[in-house]
């Protein structure tokens, strides 16, 4: 008798909410060797990263990716410190992973956040803060896309 062939299925058991989130180490961090021990914490919080590059932006793609700032008074500050050497964007998957990221990494303010977190340990001021990492599922879609084609989302 032949067995029934089963069809796997990525859905998660009822109530665990797998997401998927961007989170980019950027030009402060990369320049201080600090993507290993990130991507280490991650990790080791349970998460697991889909994909990851080195890239630089351009002028025009870091205004476009911090548009929603455009009006804040440091906004010129935050293109110039985006712009001015590589970052490591990725894409990190994980259960609820948009909100226990983002308590990983810890206030945008190092001073601010938590004992063991990402800023806190390594970040140098509010600008300098190492990360950046999507605020919501909206956002986060709209993050990836941005430095992700679906085509190299293949996991």
């Amino acid at each position: 008798m032949v067995e029934p062939v089963l069809e796997l299925s990525r859905r998660e058991p009822k109530g665990v909410s797998m997401q998927r989130t961007l989170l980019n180490i950027k030009p402060d961090a990369v320049s201080r060797n600090l993507v290993g021990e990130i991507c280490r914490r991650i990790e080791a919080a349970g998460f697991r990263i889909v994909a990851m590059e080195k890239t630089r932006l351009t002028r025009c793609e870091a205004e476009f990716f911090y548009h929603v700032h455009r009006d804040k008074s440091f906004f010129e500050d935050l293109i110039q410190f985006m712009v001015s050497g590589p970052s490591v964007p990725m894409v990190v998957e994980g259960e609820n992973v948009i909100q226990n990221l983002r308590v990983l990494i810890g206030s945008t303010d190092p001073s601010e956040a938590a004992e063991g977190t990402i800023r806190r340990d390594m970040a140098e001021n509010v600008t300098r803060n190492c990360v950046h990492a999507s605020d919501s599922e909206e956002t986060a879609s709209r993050e990836i896309a941005f430095f992700f084609s679906t085509r190299r989302l293949l996991d």
